[in-house]
């Protein structure tokens, strides 16, 4: 595997439009409706295409997004969890870098040019590290920094990588990295999987310095010990399987697209009314859900690496 671990030289936070090559930010979001305000406003004009999956929110999460951002895309998850969420975004997502953000304002939008840079530079995937200097985290508790760390030596053991940060939400990819990638698991332990099955593609991995901070509003969803049971079992399980080839459509996510707004102006959602018990009814949603494109996996034991 080849990498360009903690790269020195870090990416001008206002890089220029990269011409020829567009870029799709996936947010997953549940009940984020007080976030989103601070996350969506700070979203770098680079970015041509935002998807928010909605994971069978309560609040105003979509209404709130859309009167920010008109032109947003709105996924609904048919499954639950943040690891589906990925999936539908990922197969929904048109751009040629998709880049993956939280939406509860841990993770800094502004950020996200960084990462551009590092693939422009010829990386296939760029992996935020909260532990890289220039990085850190005001959000992680002590028994979830230890266990990170635990199982972050685990993965560089057993799958010898140089990873800094394992379970860290914040990357990058060209969309060429999807078929190496298939996401199959569905909650938070979806980062240990993916940077596993990058690593065993044998793809240029660089690592990038990020500041994580605390989550602005609202009860973070994560539980430190069933979710690092959770990437545990991903870790064994990625050890003793075969690089098989999977079945064509086999991890293809189920999800339901909201209809752009009418005439592209966006919902603004009234002050003086109950939040809906399900923001998916205010929008008179009708489609039955679908899957998201076949995304066909390829052997990398056989086909190698994306061409870099």
């Amino acid at each position: 595997m080849t990498a360009a671990w903690g790269n020195e030289e870090s990416a001008s936070f206002d890089v220029a439009k990269p011409e020829g090559v567009s870029i799709s930010l996936v947010i997953p979001a549940l009940n984020e409706a007080a976030n989103l305000p601070h996350v969506l406003t700070r979203i770098p004009p680079i970015v041509d295409e935002v998807l928010l999956v909605d994971g069978h929110s309560v609040d105003d999460t979509i209404a709130v997004a859309r009167a920010i951002r008109p032109e947003i895309r709105v996924l609904l998850q048919r499954s639950r969890g943040k690891g589906d969420a990925l999936a539908c975004g990922f197969a929904a997502a048109t751009g040629d870098i998709i880049v993956m953000l939280d939406a509860d304002g841990s993770t800094d939008p502004a950020e996200l040019p960084r990462f551009v840079d590092a693939l422009l530079d010829g990386n296939d995937f760029a992996k935020g590290s909260r532990f890289l200097e220039g990085g850190h985290s005001t959000d992680i508790t002590p028994v979830r920094a230890t266990g990170n760390r635990l199982l972050n030596m685990a993965v560089n053991v057993l799958f010898r990588t140089r990873y800094t940060d394992l379970c860290y939400g914040y990357n990058a990819f060209w969309r060429r990295c999807l078929p190496h990638m298939p996401v199959t698991r569905s909650g938070f332990e979806v980062e240990t999987l993916i940077h596993i099955r990058i690593a065993r593609a044998g793809l240029r991995v660089t690592e990038i310095p990020s500041i994580e901070y605390e989550r602005i509003h609202g009860e973070s969803k994560l539980n430190a010990a069933r979710d690092g049971v959770r990437a545990l079992s991903v870790i064994i399980r990625e050890r003793l399987s075969s690089r098989r080839r999977m079945r064509r459509g086999e991890s293809a996510p189920q999800y339901i697209e909201l209809p752009a707004t009418a005439n592209g102006n966006g919902f603004h959602p009234p002050t003086d009314v109950p939040v809906a018990t399900d923001n998916r009814l205010s929008h008179g949603l009708l489609a039955e859900p679908r899957p998201g494109p076949e995304i066909a996996t390829l052997d990398p034991a056989s086909a190698g690496g994306p061409a870099v």
